[in-house]
């Protein structure tokens, strides 16, 4: 059987922005036969995140990201249906997901590392378990409420840099079901900042290419800020942690501002910076979700609750084919989505 897949072409250098051109499409045949324990997948949908960008370099500068290798075929958050099964607990037409699945129409994969997921959960969006049901929906719940600090009825203003994106989108509905009374979000566009105080609630929205940010800040947060949900670091985080209160907290979920750059990982502030996140005692200690796995289960089920029941408001901005795994993650890096960005590969569902 002949299939699709996508491939590393190049490397984008490690201080470089990533292109569509780094990666290739390439036609591979399958094998005919599956072993006992494998499983064969039509692929439905992938995921492109930011975390991507360190696996384009040889080395990812995290222990807990291989790098991707040229001329084998990329892989990242996937999910599809069963078409022909050797193992033992899945069957054809189940649906399952992987964080380590091929960029490809089709494959055969090992059932082990396959997740079994419930339609149901998400109201059959099974594109959903890629995004608010899925991992960057656990960053965000699990973030906020093991960084965050929060505790309903103190008055708590929450502060969301790349309010607008997969994580940033949903970390700040979040603040709000915990209970903080006022939750800000930074992002780059004037549909962006009207999407989150129209539809997710955010009580204000700051657009960071325009006016003065830290004067749109003082005004969106009179009470300064306590809580920081930090997506982007660089010149916008350090911008929210002068505006910090005392005995506050960072929840450092992400730095894509500096994942073109070569520079450890999370990246050193700046002396000034320091100094007030040292003065006023603000906490900001690296958060990696995987260290969380006992709280997954119970997360995805809040998760989907919340969105069984209206609370939490779920985007994505969905490009279609499997071409445009380059195109949807070079605009992914740049802004170009709202909410999840998600590739359609397959749509059909029978089998």
């Amino acid at each position: 059987m002949i299939i699709q897949r996508v491939v590393l072409n190049s490397r984008p250098g490690k201080n470089g922005n990533p292109v569509a051109e780094n990666f290739r499409m390439e036609e591979v045949s399958l094998p005919d036969n599956i072993k006992e324990g494998q499983v064969q997948v039509r692929t439905l949908y992938l995921s492109v995140d930011p975390y991507m960008r360190c696996k384009m370099n040889e080395d990812t500068g995290t222990d807990y990201l291989a790098p991707w290798q040229l001329s084998q075929v990329v892989d990242g958050g996937g999910i599809g249906i069963i078409e022909e099964s050797k193992h033992t607990n899945l069957a054809r037409g189940d649906f399952v997901t992987s964080f380590y699945w091929p960029w490809q129409t089709k494959a055969i994969l090992d059932g082990n590392g396959l997740e079994k997921v419930d339609p149901q959960l998400v109201d059959g969006h099974l594109s959903y378990f890629l995004g608010a049901i899925g991992m960057p929906g656990l960053t965000s719940l699990i973030g906020v409420q093991e960084k965050g600090h929060i505790s309903a009825g103190s008055n708590q203003t929450m502060v969301v840099s790349g309010a607008a994106g997969a994580c940033g989108s949903l970390a700040g509905q979040i603040g709000h079901l915990l209970g903080c009374s006022r939750v800000v979000g930074i992002c780059g566009t004037h549909e962006k900042c009207l999407f989150l105080t129209s539809e997710l609630g955010f009580d204000a929205a700051v657009n960071y290419k325009k006016g003065n940010v830290a004067e749109q800040l003082r005004e969106s947060c009179p009470a300064g800020v306590d809580v920081y949900f930090d997506n982007v670091g660089g010149d916008i985080s350090d911008t929210v942690i002068s505006q910090m209160n005392r005995n506050s907290h960072i929840i450092l979920c992400g730095q894509i501002s500096q994942y073109n750059k070569d520079v450890p990982y999370p990246p050193p502030l700046p002396p000034a910076v320091e100094a007030i996140q040292k003065e006023r005692n603000i906490t900001r200690e690296r958060f990696t979700v995987l260290n969380y796995k006992d709280k997954f289960q119970p997360g995805l089920l809040q998760l989907s609750q919340w969105y069984k029941e209206g609370k939490l408001k779920i985007k994505e901005t969905v490009i279609n084919g499997l071409e445009n795994m380059g195109v949807a993650f070079q605009s992914m890096m740049t802004g170009g989505n709202i909410g999840k960005q998600i590739v359609c590969i397959s749509e059909d569902v029978s089998l």
